[in-house]
């Protein structure tokens, strides 16, 4: 049975999509599972993660109206596990306690070879633990028997998926967002980076793509529509779901690549921001979620969305175009709410 507008449907992504009806929609808008240990994939192995994703993206060539876009927010996984990497130690100077070096460990040694450990701790000043670090590298970088980490690029292999599929990059855009905690590991400990930034690929359905720059004010243009990089602050407290995204990157998205009227899709919808924005901005919406408990965590938010917009609408310049729409919303959210639908 195709799937309704203006619901959110609970199960995998990868059964539903089939059911989205062919070529409706304008607009797929979704950030997926970041493969870095979230608990809601905490059981998933990279090739899972890949699977999915590449399956996903194949599944968006038939339902895609020709020229829509399908926008793909997410980040490079900064400890990413790799077995083939060298252990080496990391000698961090403001951190490591004492000033002995492993040359001055070995010197002891050849000056003292019958001493032991505690004897070498005794003649340098330092103690034991020190001895075995600066001896046998106990302090490498990841842990002595964890697997070492490197930074892994995740465009290209979203890139690859959507040529497979058919649907070509179209573009990309950088958010900018709020830099790491003080506390982080990539912050105080190496000279990384520290993660303040994500992506947005865009991949197009081959076909007549209207442009109509009057979907946007000449500020917005200037601003962003027009930008490569996108600056607003992430979501301050994750509360109710652990991986959010703010209101405003979807908004823009759905802004930018959707008409009024059009259906805008999330096939991994978490919390409900997209139908939200979809809401805002006089679309209409599907969702799709696997967790039960964000399925109703995103429906609730939705009946508040479609109540809030219809009983106090944006700007007069949109209420023409936009508030029929969200009247019919509310009614099937009430329907819905009520149990008729």
């Amino acid at each position: 049975m195709p799937l309704d507008i203006n619901h959110i449907y609970q199960g995998d992504a990868r059964q539903l999509l089939p059911e989205v009806p062919p070529a409706s929609i304008a607009c797929s808008v979704w950030s997926p599972p970041y493969h870095v240990g979230k608990n809601y994939e905490a059981n998933a192995t990279y090739e899972d993660w890949t699977g999915l994703l590449s399956e996903v993206i194949a599944l968006h060539k038939p339902i895609l109206k020709p020229g829509g876009f399908l926008v793909i927010n997410i980040a490079d996984i900064l400890c990413f596990p790799d077995p083939a990497l060298p252990r080496f130690q990391a000698v961090n100077l403001r951190r490591q306690k004492s000033p002995i070096t492993r040359e001055d460990v070995l010197a002891a040694k050849e000056a003292y070879p019958d001493y032991n450990r505690d004897q070498l701790a005794k003649l340098l000043g330092c103690s034991e633990q020190t001895i075995d670090r600066r001896l046998n590298g106990n302090n490498i970088r990841g842990g002595k028997y964890a697997t070492q980490t490197r930074v892994h690029l995740v465009g290209g292999m979203l890139e690859e998926a959507g040529s497979r599929a058919g649907l070509p990059l179209y573009d990309r855009r950088v958010w900018v967002k709020d830099a790491a905690w003080e506390n982080s590991k990539w912050h105080t400990l190496s000279y990384r980076a520290v993660d303040e930034f994500e992506y947005l690929y865009i991949f197009w359905k081959p076909g007549a793509t209207v442009i109509d720059r009057d979907k946007l004010t000449p500020k917005e243009w200037t601003e962003w529509g027009s930008r490569a990089v996108w600056t607003f602050p992430s979501v301050r407290a994750n509360d109710d779901h652990e991986a959010k995204f703010p209101l405003e990157l979807p908004r823009r998205v759905i802004k930018l690549f959707s008409a009024p009227g059009d259906t805008v899709l999330d096939c991994f919808m978490g919390s409900g921001t997209t139908a939200v924005a979809a809401i805002c901005e006089g679309r209409d919406y599907i969702g799709i979620e696997l967790s039960p408990a964000y399925v109703e965590l995103a429906r609730n938010a939705c009946r508040d969305a479609a109540y809030r917009f219809a009983t106090h609408p944006p700007a007069p310049a949109a209420i023409s175009q936009a508030r029929p729409q969200q009247l019919r919303l509310l009614e099937q959210v009430n329907a819905y709410t009520e149990g008729r639908t």
